[in-house]
């Protein structure tokens, strides 16, 4: 993945940072030239291709290797959904944030569940899209506050007895401080913000996410946000 930040390849000036290459797959023309107007104009991304449905996204991925790609939801032929898990299987795949104007219920989880790192509606301020792009290619998944509330009312209403149980036997198997830190991704904080609260490095907080990725089974930050909210205990 590409660094978020100035930091230089060799051969390169310090005034030229490693730019994230972003992938705009989208079956909206207008949304697509916006998107890529939009990006453009900044200094660290750069739009590598773009797709009108989910086959040719599969194409944009093995030719063009972005480090995000901004998936739409309903497209001809693949839809975003089946090509966020296609594309994800791949030896090197992209993260991937769902960009779409459909905010229901199975859309948030059914993204989720298929690896995506992002899910945004197309009404989202264009500068929250932006950061929202250097934070998942940074490593640190981005929900809209809609999709939040609705993952988080969608697990509330689901039975919970056994469910939590489990989760909290999960969380029994973690050190303190590494509870601390699946507490804090529980309420969606990122590194830097864990890093302040509990007086830790950026490095230890990410490898005390890294350990909770393997001992709670998680394989992204909303995971183990998801068992923390299932135990009760947010």
């Amino acid at each position: 993945m590409a660094t978020v930040g100035p930091v230089s390849s060799p051969g390169s000036s310090p005034e030229s940072p490693v730019k994230i290459k972003v992938g705009i797959v989208d079956d909206d023309p207008l949304v697509r030239s916006a998107l890529g107007l939009m990006l453009g104009g900044q200094a660290d991304i750069e739009v590598v291709g773009e797709a009108t449905d989910g086959q040719e996204a599969l194409a944009l991925v093995r030719t063009s290797a972005p480090d995000v790609v901004l998936m739409d939801i309903r497209m001809p032929r693949i839809n975003g959904l089946d090509a966020t898990r296609r594309v994800l299987a791949d030896a090197r795949p992209p993260r991937v944030i769902v960009l779409t104007t459909f905010g229901a219920d199975e859309y948030v989880v059914d993204a989720l569940a298929a690896g995506a790192e992002g899910f945004l509606l197309k009404d989202t301020p264009p500068p929250e899209i932006v950061a929202a792009i250097r934070a998942v290619a940074a490593g640190e998944p981005i929900l809209s506050p809609k999709a939040t509330r609705t993952l988080i009312t969608r697990l509330r209403a689901e039975p919970t007895g056994d469910r939590a149980a489990a989760a909290r036997g999960r969380l029994e198997a973690l050190t303190e401080r590494e509870h601390e830190v699946a507490l804090a991704v529980g309420r969606g904080l990122s590194n830097a913000e864990i890093a302040k609260e509990l007086y830790l490095s950026i490095p230890t907080v990410k490898a005390h996410v890294s350990r909770l990725f393997d001992k709670l089974g998680a394989t992204n930050r909303v995971q183990i946000a998801i068992t923390v909210h299932d135990a009760g205990l947010v």
